[in-house]
């Protein structure tokens, strides 16, 4: 088989666990209601930690310590934060309505694309390696995808999302996988495209830090909210293992 259809399969294998959601279909509304909260603390661990665990260090490994990397995530940072104020600013001035979505929610597709684009790349590259490096790249980004989409499934919910729209749009979301991977073969040793990884994490920050930890974090019960911290490390652990295993 050749490196171009081994990009291809194994890039469209990996969107498909965008539909790990389906899963929730057969629960009841309480009982989703319930998994909510808990799959934002863990998306938000989890975005936390693929920042500061992933994408960071491995910037690093490539440029070496240079102070522009963390440039390029306060720049993540920011384009997020200024994109959010337009999404409220637009919401504010549209006519209501009780199934409106929150503006974060078109953030996390955004970034989940983007992230997802980029590690298309990342499969593409190592394919070109040899086929066991891609393989070896692709279990390891699955590793971490599996949870992940989990995760962006339920803040799309949490925002006023009805399931099925989520479901599909965290999909094509998940799609941007396939042109990274194609564009790493086609454009192979012509593009340094590095800077998007610090970029994303910058990204990934904004969104854990300024819309879903404040999300988790105020509860009557302090049970309800250990849980909720539980989840938060649960998601951190889950890119540690990647990290450690892979």
């Amino acid at each position: 088989m050749s490196v171009l259809l081994w990009i291809i399969i194994s890039t469209l294998a990996m969107s498909l666990f965008a539909w790990i959601g389906l899963i929730t279909l057969a629960l009841q509304e309480d009982k989703m209601r319930v998994l909510l909260l808990p799959l934002v603390s863990f998306a938000a661990g989890s975005l936390m930690g693929a920042s500061f665990l992933h994408l960071i260090p491995e910037t690093m490994a490539r440029t070496g310590p240079r102070w522009e990397l963390f440039l390029w995530v306060l720049l993540g940072f920011s384009v997020f934060f200024l994109m959010e104020q337009f999404l409220s600013w637009h919401h504010h001035h549209v006519v209501p309505s009780e199934h409106a979505k929150e503006p974060f929610t078109y953030l996390i597709l955004v970034a989940d694309g983007l992230h997802n684009f980029i590690a298309g790349l990342a499969i593409g590259a190592s394919f070109l390696v040899s086929v066991k490096v891609g393989l070896i790249t692709w279990v390891a980004a699955a590793a971490h995808e599996i949870p992940q989409e989990l995760g962006d499934f339920g803040i799309l919910i949490r925002g006023g999302w009805d399931k099925y729209k989520a479901l599909l749009f965290n999909f094509l979301a998940a799609l941007m996988i396939v042109p990274g991977g194609l564009l790493a073969y086609f454009l192979a040793g012509k593009l340094d495209v590095t800077f998007l990884l610090p970029f994303a994490a910058g990204n990934f920050i904004y969104i854990a830090a300024s819309d879903l930890i404040p999300e988790i974090k105020h509860n009557a019960s302090l049970r309800k909210n250990l849980e909720h911290f539980c989840s938060f490390v649960a998601g951190i652990l889950s890119i540690v293992a990647t990290r450690l295993l892979f």
